[in-house]
């Protein structure tokens, strides 16, 4: 399969009543994950019907996309912040390139969005290298991925099985068929390998997998109880991670530290000539 066909089958599934769910679930923790992300430069890697910086102030934002397909925006929930409303945002420009090289110089991305772009990449060891190579230090990226120990991974597993064996027809799989998925665990140790520190991450979208609107609506009471009881059961996972370069501190972060330490050290008081203090602390004398 192609990388447009495996685009095109991506594009049709987020228009199924899970693929909208799914979607919605993505774009909302997306916003909360990168509104509060500072700087100049940001980039989204991969699935334009999702826009992952929208929430995002920055004032250069970039779409990259490494397939020639060029979908659909699809209808995503308003912004939860009502600021955002009122904002105006501008287009992303669309790049064409590819994941493991990336055409902007080291050090020079302050903030990188992966929505399901690793499991989706030709290679995401390599893509995830040259995302930790375009940050600057103290750099942010945001993983988005499928969860393959949830119950909608458990249902694409038994699918394959189910074609491998003959019995499955042509609608066996829940999930689009390309890509690897990458599990929560395995991520976060390839990001750790990188030199990056995981601040934040967690599982959501926790009703079974049905295909029917129906019925995923009548599942919808696991949402509220998912994060607390069966949390590794999520369909999906969000990761946010900081590129952490060793020998490097903050200089704001540096100078705050000092005026702390100035306003809460001791102040030294000094005798003055003559003094009771300054007779004691005179060395003894002997006549």
């Amino acid at each position: 399969m192609t990388r447009d066909e495996s685009s095109i089958e991506l594009a049709a599934w987020l228009k199924t009543a899970p693929g909208r769910y799914l979607l919605a679930w993505e774009q909302a923790r997306l916003d909360q994950a990168v509104a509060d992300a500072f700087g100049f430069h940001a980039l989204q890697l991969g699935l334009p019907e999702l826009d992952g910086l929208r929430a995002n102030r920055m004032p250069h934002r970039w779409l990259a996309s490494d397939t020639l397909y060029v979908p659909q925006p699809l209808p995503v929930p308003p912004p939860v912040d009502e600021a955002l409303l009122q904002r105006p945002a501008p287009p992303l420009p669309a790049l064409n390139c590819e994941f493991e090289a990336l055409p902007f110089p080291d050090a020079s991305i302050d903030l990188v969005v992966l929505p399901h772009s690793l499991e989706l990449a030709r290679d995401p060891h390599l893509a995830l290298r040259e995302v930790e190579r375009v940050l600057v230090p103290e750099g942010r990226v945001v993983i988005v991925g499928f969860n393959p120990t949830s119950l909608w991974g458990l249902r694409q597993r038994l699918g394959h099985v189910r074609r491998g064996m003959g019995l499955a027809r042509e609608r066996g799989l829940f999930l689009p068929r390309a890509g690897d998925f990458i599990g929560y665990w395995r991520a976060r140790d390839w990001l750790r390998l990188l030199g990056f520190e995981v601040e934040a991450g967690g599982f959501g979208c926790w009703r079974p997998p049905l295909a029917s609107e129906r019925w995923l609506q009548r599942f919808a009471w696991m949402d509220r109880f998912g994060d607390r009881w069966w949390p590794v059961l999520g369909a999906v996972y969000l990761i946010c991670a900081v590129k952490r370069v060793r020998g490097m501190r903050l200089v704001g972060l540096l100078r705050q530290e000092r005026r702390v330490k100035a306003r809460t050290a001791p102040a030294a008081v000094a005798p003055r000539q003559g003094s009771a203090t300054a007779a004691r602390a005179a060395p003894h004398r002997e006549a």
